[in-house]
């Protein structure tokens, strides 16, 4: 693991440091911008605060308007893998602008980059989006056009962007409701009529006694059911084998298996959590990585249900930046480099175990109850004491201590360390951080509990 030998480390001592160009920067962005920002876990508003307005980004760290410096564990919510500003993905991407920013038209890396995920996620087609939403709801109408049926099924704490189908959390019942078919979901967001949403079964990750009764009751009218191979945005939760073989199991009932990897596709491994955990979905989704950064997303799987789209197929789907040449090439450059650095993933889990590991001994010391779950280099610290020692439900994860976590990740930025303004996010390991990252975030971590920054 590398990082710019220019930037020396963030501190990990508290002290003051001034965030007025923040604060004047947020009260011009909330006159013109709902909320002030551009997307909601940015506002820091489960944490408390004023969000950080970000200048510039190197490596492992961020640099804030004020000139604070922070180690960056958000890595732009996972694309970040090789770290900020790499130097063969920023000469990639100088390359392609020094041809043009978008031509509505076909270009050679958006075959190139196809032919580089196709042969290393098995996949036969690809076809491209400008965002994991745009892959996503791309993704479950094509299910829809192929099998014929119109209801999808998706977990309680699994997010799929923010298409008006996938905006909806289980019914009170969960699998069964007395105002409602089996399965029923209600919206969690105004604007989504009740009528779209009862399109969308939702039964609990990590349950496959759940999830096989749906099938069983309501498997000959479902499309499609959706997951996230391991879930990021309720903490990281890992699925256990029995859950795996229900997923599995699914596809005897004629609905499609999707896997949403925008978050954990050629993070977990060059084929993502489906290499890693041994699956098989019919479709597949990614974004995040495959951009290297830049705003984009696809979605692909094998070749008969992949020729339903547009214009070869009947079920239509178009996005006039697609395949832009700036993503394509960013792209490109950064699963190029994942690709010839073998030993990449091996030093991330490492480092993210050892991050695992230093988290709970600085939690135990100052007596605060936490339960770490970590996969590769994504990793979540419960503020809970979970059963087992582990987190595996969304149900079990509402349970955690927000306002301490709260209380903790505010002891964090104040020394230096940008981690996820959000109990429930996973945080992003690079291949930037190096020792003396791990250092500096452990003694903050220690730091920040023995001063009372969480109860």
């Amino acid at each position: 693991m590398t990082r710019d030998a220019t930037l020396p480390p963030a501190s990990s001592s508290a002290g003051p440091s001034s965030t007025a160009q923040s604060q004047a920067l947020f009260a011009r962005a909330q006159a013109v911008t709902p909320g002030g920002v551009n997307s909601p876990v940015r506002a820091f508003k489960s944490v408390g605060g004023v969000p950080r307005f970000i200048a510039s980004a190197h490596g492992a760290y961020l640099t804030d308007a004020d000139g604070t410096r922070y180690i960056d564990y958000i890595g732009s919510w996972g694309p970040m893998i090789l770290g900020h500003d790499h130097p063969a993905v920023r000469e990639a991407i100088g390359t392609a602008l020094n041809g043009g920013t978008s031509f509505g038209a076909p270009s050679a890396r958006e075959v190139e980059l196809a032919e580089l995920v196709t042969r290393l996620t098995g996949t036969d087609k690809v076809r491209f989006t400008s965002s994991g939403t745009e892959a996503t709801m791309s993704a479950l109408r094509l299910a829809r056009g192929f099998t014929g049926r119109k209801f999808i099924v998706k977990f309680r704490g699994n997010y799929h962007g923010h298409a008006d189908g996938l905006l909806v959390e289980a019914g009170s019942g969960l699998m069964t409701n007395a105002d409602g078919p089996l399965g029923a979901a209600a919206p969690s967001s105004a604007g989504v009529p009740q009528e779209y949403a009862g399109l969308t079964l939702v039964t609990e990750y990590n349950d496959p006694a759940a999830l096989d009764a749906l099938i069983a009751a309501r498997g000959h009218e479902i499309a499609a059911v959706i997951f996230e191979p391991v879930v990021g945005n309720a903490g990281v939760l890992i699925p256990t084998p029995n859950f795996l073989a229900a997923l599995h199991r699914v596809k005897a009932s004629g609905a499609l298996l999707i896997a949403d990897e925008v978050m954990t596709g050629f993070r977990l491994s060059l084929n993502g959590a489906t290499g890693l955990l041994g699956l098989e979905p019919d479709l597949s989704c990614w974004g995040k990585i495959i951009g290297g950064g830049l705003p984009v997303g696809a979605y692909g799987g094998r070749a008969e249900i992949m020729e339903f789209v547009s214009p070869q197929g009947p079920v239509y789907q178009a996005g006039t930046l697609s395949g832009n040449p700036l993503a394509m090439a960013a792209g490109l450059a950064t699963l190029s480099a994942l690709e010839a650095d073998p030993d990449i993933y091996a030093r991330l889990d490492v480092y993210t175990a050892r991050l695992a590991a230093g988290l709970k001994d600085a939690a135990a010391a100052a007596g605060v109850a936490i339960s770490v779950n970590h996969i590769g280099s994504m990793l979540t610290a419960f503020h809970q004491d979970a059963p087992h020692g582990s987190v595996s439900t969304y149900t079990q994860a509402a349970g955690s201590d927000t306002a301490g976590f709260a209380a903790w990740f505010q002891g964090m930025l104040a020394r230096g360390i940008y981690w996820a303004p959000s109990q429930f996010e996973s945080i992003f390991v690079s291949a930037a951080h190096t020792d003396t990252e791990l250092a500096a975030t452990l003694d903050a971590a220690h730091a920040a509990y023995a001063a009372g920054q969480a109860p």
